[in-house]
């Protein structure tokens, strides 16, 4: 087992984590546990000047104690290319702030393992690296184009509307047939964004559970199953839903196996993906979550596995 490795993780503001669910922060503790040491910085403490990407870090400890679970050193300028490894995991969105901190960590690959890898994590956003697997995906239509948008509700007439680099839940809308919000959705949508919205099929199994499944270096290694709260469309737990222990089904397991090869060769290694009924519906490589709450469930250390998986590739 590799010791000593110096970790340098890109995330938010430390004091605003939960540390009961934040799957950062789990890394973050399986990682001091193995000897590591860890440097803190937020994605506007990062810097590219002339050939070289640094960063003002605060070395750091963590410890599982609410409300006193981490201390930082003094700053430190670092060169990140310096670093064994480099986290990314701020949480979204996935704006022009985000893709450009992808093309400035570009810089120190490969003598720096980035993790997720940003250039596919830049090509491969939530919703739109599904568009890959069509046949693993519900019937879904991306545009900003009005008529086409109107088509795509006639044709299926129970939707789901929502932004194409949303994240948590925020801004989806369950638009059933003859709802008279839908017009006014659009025009929501338009005024407020350049950007295309993502339609899809409304999959009623969804009140059985949307499953995250996560894997590791394109192997899945466990799961979640979120139940919505009643009268609420979406599933994410921040918003009501309920998690419950799940297993892998027969096409889940298809799914993965359909997934993994792809997500190894892209440098994915830390991935999250959003399962109804039968149909995958959204590829999490930015900063998915859920290892602390699948841990509890079926006491797999998904933490440990994911050092594991990076200790290989280094």
């Amino acid at each position: 087992m590799a010791k000593n490795l110096r970790i340098a993780i890109q995330m938010d503001p430390m004091d605003g984590i939960d540390i009961r669910a934040d799957s950062t922060f789990a890394l973050a503790l399986e990682a001091m546990e193995r000897g590591f040491r860890l440097y803190h910085y937020l994605p506007e403490d990062l810097t590219f000047r002339e050939g070289r990407v640094t960063a003002r870090t605060h070395p750091m400890t963590v410890r599982a104690v609410p409300g006193n679970h981490f201390a930082f050193g003094a700053i430190e300028k670092v060169d990140l290319a310096d670093m064994d490894v480099v986290l990314m995991r701020q949480d979204p969105p996935f704006d022009m702030a985000y893709i450009t901190a992808t093309h400035i960590l570009e810089h120190i690959r490969p003598q720096t393992l980035v993790v997720n890898d940003p250039v596919h994590v830049r090509n491969a956003p939530e919703k739109l690296l599904v568009t890959h697997f069509p046949d693993l995906t519900p019937p879904s239509l991306i545009s900003r184009n009005k008529a086409d948008i109107e088509a795509f509700r006639a044709d299926h007439g129970d939707i789901i509307l929502k932004p194409l680099y949303g994240n948590g839940g925020a801004g989806v809308f369950h638009v059933k047939p003859g709802d008279e919000n839908f017009n006014a959705l659009l025009e929501m949508f338009q005024s407020i964004s350049r950007e295309p919205v993502l339609a899809q099929r409304y999959l009623p199994e969804v009140r059985d559970g949307d499953k995250r499944i996560i894997l590791m270096d394109g192997e899945a290694v466990g799961a979640l199953n979120r139940r919505p709260a009643e009268g609420e469309a979406r599933s994410n737990l921040h918003v009501g839903g309920t998690a419950e222990a799940a297993r892998l089904t027969a096409r889940e397991r298809q799914i993965c196996e359909r997934l993994g090869p792809l997500l190894r060769e892209q440098g994915l290694v830390f991935v999250g993906i959003d399962v109804i009924g039968d149909w995958l519906t959204e590829i999490n490589v930015t900063s998915p979550t859920g290892i602390q709450e699948i841990s509890r469930y079926d006491g797999t250390n998904l933490a440990g596995l994911f050092w594991d998986a990076v200790e290989k590739k280094l």
